[in-house]
């Protein structure tokens, strides 16, 4: 079973390699923070602030191809999580069919952000992460930590 999740918060630290992403359940309270690049941080950002740039970036060709192809992102799933890794698909709906493609959770986000798609969690990945108090995520700790509500 999935949990509907959305993107509550971005923390961008550009001095680190530990760039956050913080997913807030919508009929619950529990969060589930995910470390990801600083491309992907940025690209996110990006689509969360409805800044236009002057060429297309990864995130936004994939987009492009996707609709050229007739199909739309249905929705996010973070599927799995192995050896500390986190694994994700895409559920892209085709003419009808349900297409999954393997993705990692942060570029889905990034592709998802302008299209509104809406992003599940597994709840043995839920489970696993709340198991895990070794976390070591301090998301209170930075002032320029930006909050998406």
């Amino acid at each position: 079973m999935a949990v509907r999740m959305e993107l509550s918060r971005i923390f961008i630290r550009e001095m680190t390699d530990m760039q956050i992403i913080e997913l807030s359940e919508v009929d619950g309270d529990r969060t589930f923070p995910i470390v990801i690049g600083l491309p992907e941080a940025f690209a996110i950002e990006r689509r969360l602030k409805g800044i236009d740039i002057p060429r297309p970036q990864t995130h936004d060709l994939l987009a492009t191809i996707i609709g050229h192809l007739g199909g739309r992102l249905k929705e996010i799933v973070i599927n799995d999580l192995i050896d500390g890794t986190f694994f994700a698909k895409l559920i892209i709906e085709q003419d009808g069919q349900e297409i999954e493609v393997d993705s990692r959770p942060s570029d889905a986000i990034a592709l998802g952000v302008a299209q509104d798609a809406p992003i599940y969690v597994a709840e043995h990945v839920l489970l696993q992460t709340e198991s895990d108090a070794s976390s070591g995520f301090d998301l209170e700790a930075d002032d320029e930590d930006e909050d998406w509500e």
